[in-house]
């Protein structure tokens, strides 16, 4: 669309006006110079000529308040990128993520449940990030690369299914997976969530190796243990309370954090799970919301050139018309 930088330049729109209409002073007898060829080449026009010159000075007048007001042709509205984050989700789908001690509404669920509704809402929020998906039991598998597909990404979280990748659990070969990963893209904000509810029980690398790797490529990792530590269970002998967190490894699990500058966490519940993603969000604030700029063509060179145009006509006709 058309717009005017400086409309308030119209304001001298009836200077002219307000010229002639004041008071004449008489001047007294001065010494002037004559340049003859400028009589020449003004003349000394018609009444037809006269009425001629006095529209065009009044269009070139025109011309030139809306040079000087800088008319712009101003484009659609296009997005400015975002800076945003490479976000890799290391979830345990391992046999012992069956355990049955989250509840979500008040129902009883197993865990990798309670991790996917978090999760998944999780990965909803992250506007503007590069999402990506690493699954891992006994083995570890991209299950999804770095995407801004959130959608795909939630999608393949939520058919994980537990013991897909073996019923063991290697720690250590999810985070070298995502180290492997992180050596292929720039250096932009790199982070990697490992979440699981046990120890590292399989794998070629070892945990703590695997994070001085992750420390050397700039990868920031945040480890998060899930599970709850008393569940009432039912035997032969009557009900016993019982810790289903017990193979849980919180020493190594802090020690990645810590080499990687990163943070432990400790979920014991949905409600702790879901407070810590928050968290999260807030220690990897998302991208800045999208702006927008409009771009502009300047077109004052048009009334000008036509401004410029009118004064040569008028010059033209008072010549040619004395």
């Amino acid at each position: 669309m058309y717009d005017l930088a400086w409309p308030w330049v119209l304001v001298l729109l009836p200077l002219p006006l307000l010229l002639y209409f004041l008071p004449r002073v008489k001047q007294a007898s001065v010494t002037t110079i004559e340049v003859p060829f400028l009589r020449q080449l003004l003349g000394t026009s018609s009444q037809s000529g006269h009425a001629r010159w006095r529209w065009l000075s009044v269009m070139a007048w025109l011309a030139l308040l809306l040079a000087a007001s800088r008319p712009q042709w101003v484009g659609e509205p296009v997005p400015l990128p975002v800076e945003g984050r490479d976000l890799m989700l290391a979830i345990d789908i391992s046999g012992s993520m069956e355990q049955t001690d989250m509840q979500i509404n008040g129902q009883a669920v197993d865990r990798l449940t309670a991790v996917k509704k978090v999760a998944g809402e999780f990965i909803e929020r992250r506007t503007g990030d590069r999402i990506g998906l690493i699954l891992f039991g006994e083995n570890a598998y991209l299950q999804a690369p770095l995407t801004f597909d959130r959608k795909t990404v939630k999608t393949l979280l939520y058919e994980a299914a537990i013991g897909l990748a073996g019923k063991s659990t290697a720690i250590g070969d999810s985070i070298g997976l995502a180290v492997k990963k992180a050596r292929t893209i720039e250096d932009n904000n790199r982070v990697l969530i490992v979440l699981t509810d046990g120890q590292n029980t399989a794998g070629a690398i070892q945990p703590l190796k695997a994070a001085e790797l992750a420390r050397e490529e700039g990868l920031k990792i945040y480890t998060i243990g899930v599970g709850a530590e008393e569940m009432v269970s039912n035997s032969f002998f009557g009900q016993r309370v019982v810790n289903p967190s017990s193979d849980l490894d919180e020493i190594t699990l802090t020690k990645i954090a810590k080499i990687t500058e990163g943070q432990y966490f400790r979920a014991r519940n949905a409600q702790e799970l879901e407070q810590i993603y928050k968290v999260l969000d807030e220690l990897e604030p998302l991208a800045e919301e999208v702006q927008f700029y409009r771009p502009t063509d300047e077109l004052f060179h048009w009334p000008l050139l036509l401004m410029c145009a009118l004064l040569l006509g008028g010059m033209w006709i008072r010549r040619w018309t004395a």
